[in-house]
């Protein structure tokens, strides 16, 4: 039995997932960059848990919508950071 098996995504499916898990590494990153361990780990389970919540979720306008949410969440931390000094690639300005 092939690995292949399980559902296959559609190309377009694949993308979103894509674009979800960018989204993701680029949370991760820029919480890397918070100085205080304390806040910087209370965002990390943030975007756990917003992540898994959503983990299930195939429709793709919700998907979508989450998506800007998610970007718009990151740009305000981003922005936040920037304001606080701190130098952040890619955002915030």
């Amino acid at each position: 039995m092939s690995k292949i098996s399980k559902a296959t995504l559609s190309l377009k499916q694949f993308m979103l997932r894509q674009e979800v898990l960018k989204l993701y590494r680029e949370i991760w990153r820029t919480t890397r960059l918070v100085p205080d361990k304390h806040s910087q780990r209370e965002l990390r389970e943030w975007a756990r848990h917003d992540f898994r919540l959503n983990r299930g979720q195939s429709d793709e306008v919700a998907i979508k919508m989450l998506l800007q949410s998610g970007k718009r969440s990151l740009t305000e931390l981003q922005t936040s950071l920037h304001l606080s000094g701190v130098s952040v690639k890619g955002g915030g300005k």
